[in-house]
């Protein structure tokens, strides 16, 4: 299959392999970050750790939106599904992620009107087939997503929509990797920064990281052939002892982002101090509506009752997003937590690093 046959060429991997090995041997234990769900799940699917030297350490951190989506967000949405006259869209990984009390899942199970959908605009159709109903849109995801929100949000607005409502959950990734390099828990020598991501913002913003932490950054791709290059292109920056920013995924990202969308995204959006499961607020690390979008900000626009979110027992999602411990260390993971009955988001998502080791135990 051609362009995706030579991104899995064996050969080529084997030489990279060996590659790191030769680079790596004069070094000590090296944690390498990777931020990015789809990162985590091709690690995982393609053994990339059975091809690396003992002293190289992937760790899977905060990559995954639903993920890091608190679980107070979980027990809001679950709260707007059960006003009357509401239907509720949403991803389908957000369907299943427990709440204090229900999920979305559940509350479906008793009638309320929550639909899954493929994007926002398709929210946006919901609430135009359904004037006599408010639709809310559960807004989450990094800035892949959410300049594909703000875009609905402007079509929304010119079509003059009176109940198409976004309840704000999306993220930006700079400040929790610094929030990470900070918090020195985990003592990170490496970033490999998230494709996906890294399409919108391009790679200057990474810059702060290299510089003032002295942490390399390299941008890969998603199959075998780039994240082994993009791990070769950080084992010979700390060889080196230099830090800056390189990319790998050039074919893709650019320098300076997809400028149509940052254009969107700060148009719509203003920026906001966001919690993050497991690792807590975070400054200026959310985005919510801005004043000219504040009347279809959900948060706004309904009353809702006091929700005391329970904190999980026994989960240990949030030190796995910090990247403390793996899967593996959880008394829960594969026992009494499955992705059939998941007790913590991780296992929920397609981009779950519990869900990726479970499916495919690296």
């Amino acid at each position: 299959m051609k362009y995706i046959d030579e991104f899995r060429d064996n050969k080529i991997a084997k030489h990279l392999s060996r590659a790191i090995f030769d680079r790596a041997r004069p070094l000590k234990s090296v944690n390498l970050m990777e931020v990015c769900g789809t990162h985590t799940m091709s690690i995982c699917k393609f053994g990339i750790r059975r091809l690396l030297p003992e002293n190289i350490n992937l760790i899977s951190g905060p990559g995954c939106p639903v993920c890091v989506t608190p679980k107070a967000y979980i027990d809001t949405a679950v709260e707007f599904s059960r006003l009357p006259g509401i239907i509720v869209g949403t991803f389908g990984d957000m369907m299943r992620v427990p709440g204090s009390y229900s999920s979305l899942t559940e509350e479906r199970s008793k009638g309320r009107s929550v639909k899954v959908v493929y994007s926002a605009l398709d929210a946006v159709e919901i609430a135009e087939k359904n004037p006599g109903k408010k639709c809310v849109f559960l807004g989450i995801g990094f800035e892949t997503t959410s300049p594909t929100v703000a875009a609905s949000l402007l079509y929304a607005k010119k079509k003059r929509l009176k109940n198409f409502f976004v309840y704000p959950g999306h993220k930006v990734i700079m400040p929790a990797m610094k929030a990470l390099v900070e918090d020195g828990e985990v003592n990170i020598h490496g970033f490999l920064c998230p494709a996906h991501v890294s399409a919108i913002i391009g790679t200057i913003p990474y810059g702060i990281i290299t510089e003032k932490y002295k942490i390399p950054c390299v941008i890969a791709g998603f199959e075998p052939i780039d994240i082994l290059q993009g791990i070769l292109m950080l084992v010979g920056q700390i060889g080196s002892k230099h830090s800056k920013v390189e990319n790998q995924y050039k074919r893709v990202v650019k320098r300076s982002g997809n400028k149509k969308a940052l254009d969107l995204m700060a148009r719509v959006f203003s920026v906001e101090d966001s919690e993050w499961r497991g690792i807590g607020m975070i400054p200026k690390s959310g985005l919510t509506l801005s004043k000219a979008y504040a009347r279809f900000n959900a948060r706004n626009a309904f009353s809702l009752p006091h929700i005391k979110t329970r904190p999980d027992k026994g989960c240990i999602c949030g030190s796995v997003l910090k990247g403390v411990n793996t899967p593996l260390d959880c008394r829960l993971f594969g026992r009494t937590c499955t992705p059939e009955k998941p007790i913590g988001a991780c296992m929920v998502s397609s981009e779950g690093t519990c869900a990726a080791y479970y499916q495919m135990r690296p």
